[in-house]
């Protein structure tokens, strides 16, 4: 019986430091074997995640002595908040240690998005030349838009200004007089649709944010215009976005999240064929060095947490 349950992937000096103090399971694929994972969690007192296991109430009723749930990532929607609450176990995100890597995601899928020519690898080594066809844009004089206005999404406003955007974002759970408009212009959800040439998702998954960029709001967005989701998957209408894209009704996207992962091939195939979109399977906070911060952020949290129950 492990005192210390880790499901996912996880940086190995963290992973190390854990084992060190404590009996350990670390099976990077637990998270697929959802029977061994329910014997693997009985008894334990802390688990740790990232965002494919579900933490529902089914898989806390088999961790009865479950004290601490540690997120390597930010986004909490596969973890049954209420149920961890009635159970008195303690939730640790790991804010800001992925920030970084999300904001970089963001800026390149939006400089590869307007400038096109990236997307072309196939056409030239066929050996096409469609320069005329691939004359694409730059950044600098554009508006970056900016749906949520947390920290991430303020990673982003700094670096796209520093590239000569402008900054718009709507965020109306943040006060109108919060030092961090400093950096973006508030407005309206209309206006932000309306008047971004890149518009970047920084919002939880909640059912107000469900399927909020959906048909009609695409419908307000400018034809020039590119989307990038590098928040969660469902704040995007898929299918809507796949249609308004043939219809060459955007620009392009970029998708990092998917309403369902990992995405299967038949769920991808609604995508088949669009050449204006990325697709990348949620890895836009995972990086060499953000792995490190998060991992070892989360083992810190642990390790605290063991001594104070010694």
């Amino acid at each position: 019986m492990s005192r210390i349950v880790i499901s996912e992937f996880m940086d190995t000096d963290a992973v190390s430091r854990l084992t060190s103090a404590a009996e350990t399971t670390y099976q990077a694929d637990l998270v697929d074997r959802p029977d061994d994972l329910r014997r693997a969690v009985d008894g334990a007192e802390v688990l740790i995640v990232r965002n494919r296991t579900r933490v529902d109430a089914a898989l806390l009723d088999a961790a009865k002595g479950l004290r601490a749930i540690g997120r390597l990532g930010v986004g909490l929607d596969n973890i049954d908040l209420q149920a961890c609450k009635e159970r008195g176990i303690t939730v640790w995100p790991a804010t800001g240690a992925n920030d970084l890597a999300v904001a970089e995601y963001v800026i390149t899928s939006a400089m590869m998005l307007l400038r096109g020519a990236y997307l072309a690898s196939t056409r030239v080594a066929a050996g096409e030349w469609p320069r005329q066809s691939l004359i694409g844009r730059e950044m600098s004089g554009r508006v970056m838009g900016l749906l949520g206005y947390g920290a991430i999404a303020r990673q982003v406003a700094s670096r796209a200004k520093a590239l000569g955007m402008s900054v718009i974002a709507h965020d109306p759970h943040l006060p109108g007089n919060d030092p961090a408009w400093q950096g973006a212009r508030s407005v309206g959800f209309d206006q932000m649709l309306a008047g971004a040439d890149v518009l970047s998702l920084h919002v939880p998954l909640t059912p107000q944010t469900w399927h909020v960029i959906d048909r009609a709001s695409l419908g307000k967005m400018r034809p020039q215009s590119v989307l990038i989701n590098a928040a969660r998957g469902g704040v995007v209408d898929e299918a809507a976005l796949a249609q308004v894209l043939r219809d060459g009704k955007l620009a392009g996207a970029a998708l990092d999240v998917f309403e369902s992962e990992p995405l299967s091939a038949e769920q991808g195939s609604a995508f088949a064929g669009i050449g204006n979109l990325i697709l990348t399977p949620h890895v836009a906070g995972v990086t060499e060095e953000s792995n490190v911060r998060v991992s070892n952020l989360i083992a810190d949290k642990v390790l605290d947490h063991l001594k104070e129950r010694t």
